[in-house]
């Protein structure tokens, strides 16, 4: 816990999701907004457009906010200025609180690639005349990750790829083309890794990879693939395992990171999961983490409480000492979890 964490804001994503009945979404004369407040500090509301509407999330209660901010914005029209602000807003604040890259994702903008191209190519370009931060470019396409780096200005730092594995090792060769640093997952060439071993051998085989096409071990990523222990609670330690063994087989100059809050799935007091996940994912040997740095703040980690009933109940979850997550789920019930 004592040297930093490298902060891939995982925010600007097309799948992200706010509540109709939480507190962001309101009703203003007969017209569903999103609020926000604006880097200087004005209240605003986007509105929700009616093809938000049509969608199964919708049905569901839940509306892609950042996938109305891009759409509204890159549309055209009265609120396009409002929709570009509010992905201001959201740069500037996981800035504010700690990120180091900011990861780009727009694969849910569009079932059409040519949709997903030309967002990422848009955004791409609008992000980087609203932040100083690199960006992180983030696809299940490599198409996709190949149009945001094309957009690129060249007059930046370095641009992360996100993300390499066994089943497209053409992203790697994209990462060497543009000198940009890569996150290597765990991923089989023909799915998901199942256990410790798989994980450590799939990301191994992945390093060897890029050292082969002169890749530097400082400029790797690695993410052994946090799975959501609401699923089961083996998946905490045999990715807390990964970690170490990774460390232990390559060294300090390597990076281990993945997406925190995917561990949390399922579950309620997601925070207090998230929370508890990272700081043994650290102590374990990872070193970076793809996380929101608005909801957990990574300068706070190092003082997270152990001692409290909270806690336990969420390391027991992780450590897969509280199977099916019964006990946890008993206390969010009773109120004893304080978060």
């Amino acid at each position: 816990m004592t040297s930093p964490l490298i902060v891939i804001g995982e925010n600007i994503h097309t799948t992200r999701v706010l509540l109709r009945k939480g507190p962001r979404l309101a009703t203003v004369d007969g017209v569903d907004v999103i609020k926000f407040t604006t880097v200087d500090g004005v209240e605003s509301a986007l509105t929700v457009p009616d093809s938000a509407k049509r969608t199964q999330d919708w049905e569901q209660g839940r509306v892609k906010h950042v996938m109305v901010a891009i759409d509204t914005a890159m549309r055209g029209g009265p609120e396009a200025a409002l929709g570009v602000e509010y992905l201001r807003t959201m740069a500037r604040n996981q800035e504010r609180t700690g990120a180091h890259f900011l990861d780009l994702n727009v694969d849910e903008i569009s079932m059409k690639a040519e949709g997903q191209q030309a967002a990422m190519r848009w955004l791409v370009k609008t992000m980087e005349g609203m932040t100083k931060l690199p960006l992180s470019i983030d696809s299940s396409s490599v198409e996709n990750i190949r149009a945001g780096f094309e957009a690129l200005s060249g007059k930046g730092q370095r641009t992360m790829l996100n993300s390499a594995s066994l089943e497209r090792l053409d992203a790697l060769d994209l990462a060497k083309a543009y000198n940009a640093p890569v996150v290597v997952t765990a991923a089989g060439e023909k799915g998901m890794p199942d256990g410790i071993q798989p994980r450590v051998d799939n990301a191994a085989g992945m390093v060897e990879a890029a050292l082969q096409r002169g890749i530097p071990l400082s400029d790797l990523y690695v993410d052994p693939l946090i799975f959501p222990v609401s699923v089961d609670t083996a998946f905490g330690p045999h990715c807390l395992e990964a970690i170490r063994a990774l460390r232990l087989r390559f060294g300090p100059e390597i990076h281990i990171t993945g997406g925190m809050s995917n561990v949390s799935f399922g579950i309620p007091a997601r925070k207090l999961i998230n929370d508890v996940f990272l700081v043994l994912a650290m102590e374990a040997g990872a070193d970076s983490a793809i996380m929101d740095p608005v909801v957990s703040k990574p300068a706070e980690l190092a003082h997270l409480d152990r001692t409290t009933v909270a806690y336990k109940f969420a390391e027991d979850i992780i450590l897969d000492r509280d199977r099916n997550c019964r006990n946890f789920l008993k206390a969010w019930r009773k109120g004893v979890l304080k978060i």
